[in-house]
């Protein structure tokens, strides 16, 4: 498995992005439109759920889970108003 990932969806004008480093302290941080609002360890390869809000009027609440994927690359799904959309890849 890669050292770090990178996901990223637009969604009604806000930006969601996932970022995984597997480094010796591994954490996977959850940011909407660039702030960090959701942020965990990684602890091998469990699936693991990040959770914040849009700044909407009424905030929504979004969740993304990050679950090993195939070749052990990791897969982001974000969860918004009960529909679930795999979140792309993200070249940085």
């Amino acid at each position: 498995m890669g050292r770090s990932h990178h996901f990223h969806l637009d969604v009604g004008g806000h930006s969601v992005t996932v970022n995984i480093d597997h480094g010796r302290h591994g954490a996977a941080e959850l940011l909407v439109d660039g702030k960090e609002t959701g942020r965990a360890e990684i602890h091998g390869r469990r699936p693991l759920t990040l959770t914040g809000e849009l700044p909407t009027d009424p905030p929504r609440p979004v969740s993304v889970r990050i679950t090993p994927g195939p070749g052990g690359a990791p897969r982001c799904t974000a969860v918004l108003d009960g529909a679930e959309t795999v979140m792309p890849p993200r070249a940085f």
